[in-house]
């Protein structure tokens, strides 16, 4: 056959989601933030969906509601479409009130308009003055150039520090050389340095150097420690400073191993970004969706975080509208096909909120005695054996689980910190690897300073002493989560 393009047919069979499990889906996986999006979204494309108020809302769960079962008024019960005992709402009524409401509100839009020259300057004062206490938030750059404009720099070198102050990067280094510097301007590279040496003296301390060696030095020269120990630590011995040979900088410079880990101590203090303060703060806002209580007799009890989540309820008005029959038939399916959707959204939001209950109390269930006891470890546990347990599929104890945050006494953690793999003992006992990771740092913490553990070691005295039989790169590994530095960085701390 040559080549190029055709048409062919063939017959395949193949595995599709419907939009309602893909919606289902959707809102499982999504925290109550996200949920809450979703769900507005909802209700502006669905005109049959309303939220109900949380007055009655209140009034209907009671004080004696179960915390652990969604919102009754999520359930969208078809039973009251009809047959039901309630008086119908008269739908020419609703329309004809409807229109009294825009009319009255004609009228006021239009009297607004007719005496807009009678407003309140008070008002209007106190308006601009709360627009204008909005603090908003100032860039590394704009600070800088504020700083020369309030300098004694010439008119004529302000162009070259702009041109320095733009190559500065978000943590406050400026990377490129003066010769570099003073090619991109046409400008002589004394010049150049001249400006350069006024920016490293404006705040924050240590701005527009170019290395963390520079950085530090120019916050302790601003200080007055030009003379410091510190500083000619820095100077001198900053390699061996980055690897922690701390004798062999007492060795270099002539001072005591006490006197350098105390000189080490106060550059820890210093900031090695000082532009950090000018980043912008991404705030996260957090909603725990599940509680867990202890109850008087100690045990841990959960409940689901129903308050953030939309209240939302199929109209009345529409279900009265689609049983009357001057209704037209596009209208009629209209509104049949928006209340399925209606129908819909509602199932899967108290679907979500069973899965999440009923996936919580089982992690809750097993991990009991982390939830009793403040010290006590978590246990070894799958995502498989909580599926098996609940009787879904892996993949819907991970979708559940994902983005979401479980609230105690302990603290806030995530849903996924609950499953752990574990290790065998030589006993036969199973523990989590957090109990390892833990060991391993109290070794850490015993040790000699002046002879540190070396991975194999650790591994020889958690098989002896612990009967834990863990690989050296698992060791390796879980030093590296924990920040520990190796033995040979961790000599003569």
């Amino acid at each position: 056959m040559g080549q190029g393009f055709y048409l062919s047919q063939k017959l395949a069979l193949t595995q599709t989601l419907a939009p309602q499990m893909q919606q289902s889906l959707a809102l499982l996986q999504a925290p109550t933030l996200e949920l809450q999006a979703l769900i507005e979204h909802e209700l502006e494309q669905n005109p049959l969906l309303e939220e109900q108020p949380e007055s009655s809302a209140e009034e209907k769960s009671g004080d004696g509601a179960d915390p652990t079962e969604p919102p009754s008024d999520l359930i969208y019960d078809p039973a009251q479409e009809k047959g039901n005992n309630e008086p119908v709402d008269d739908w020419q009524f609703e329309i004809e009130r409807l229109t009294q409401l825009d009319q009255e509100w004609r009228d006021y839009f239009t009297q607004t308009s007719l005496n807009s020259n009678t407003r309140n300057y008070e008002d209007e004062d106190k308006r601009q003055f709360m627009l204008d206490s909005i603090a908003a938030s100032t860039s590394l750059q704009e600070e800088l150039r504020e700083q020369v404009r309030l300098s004694d720099l010439p008119a004529s070198r302000r162009p070259v520090a702009d041109l320095l102050i733009g190559n500065i990067d978000e943590y406050g280094y400026i990377k490129a050389s003066v010769a570099e510097l003073a090619f991109a301007c046409n400008e002589d590279p004394a010049v150049v340095r001249e400006v350069l040496d006024l920016l490293q003296t404006f705040d924050p301390s240590g701005i527009a150097t170019r290395d963390l060696r520079e950085c530090l030095m120019k916050q302790l020269e601003r200080n007055g420690r030009s003379e410091s120990l510190e500083y000619r630590i820095l100077g001198s011995c900053f390699e061996l400073l980055g690897k922690r040979h701390f004798s062999e900088v007492a060795q270099e410079l002539g001072a005591g191993l006490a006197q350098v880990q105390e000189a080490v101590e106060r550059i820890s203090h210093l900031d090695p970004r000082p532009g950090n303060d000018y980043l912008p703060q991404g705030q996260q806002y957090i909603y725990p969706e599940v509680f867990v209580e202890l109850d008087d007799s100690g045990e841990p009890v959960v409940s689901t975080n129903n308050d953030h989540i939309p209240r939302i309820r199929i109209c009345n008005t529409y279900k009265d509208l689609l049983s009357k029959a001057e209704s037209s038939p596009e209208l009629r399916e209209y509104i049949r096909e928006k209340i399925k959707s209606g129908k819909d959204l509602i199932r899967s939001v108290r679907h979500r909120q069973e899965t999440i209950a009923e996936i919580a109390g089982e992690i809750v269930r097993r991990q009991r005695d982390f939830f009793m006891w403040e010290d006590a470890p978590l246990i070894p546990l799958t995502m498989l054996q909580v599926a098996q347990a609940v009787g879904v599929h892996e993949t819907t104890v991970s979708r559940t689980v994902s983005g979401k945050y479980l609230q105690c006494s302990r603290g806030l953690f995530r849903l996924k910190h609950f499953f752990t793999s574990g290790v065998m003992t030589a006993s036969g006992e199973e523990i989590s690897n957090d109990t390892v990771k833990h060991k391993i740092e109290e070794m850490v913490h015993h040790e000699n300073p002046a002879m540190p553990l070396p991975d194999q070691e650790i591994v020889r005295r958690l098989k002896d002493e612990e009967g834990i039989s863990v690989a050296r790169r698992t060791v390796n590994k879980y030093r590296r989560e924990l920040q520990i530095l190796p033995s040979h960085l961790r000599k003569d701390r």
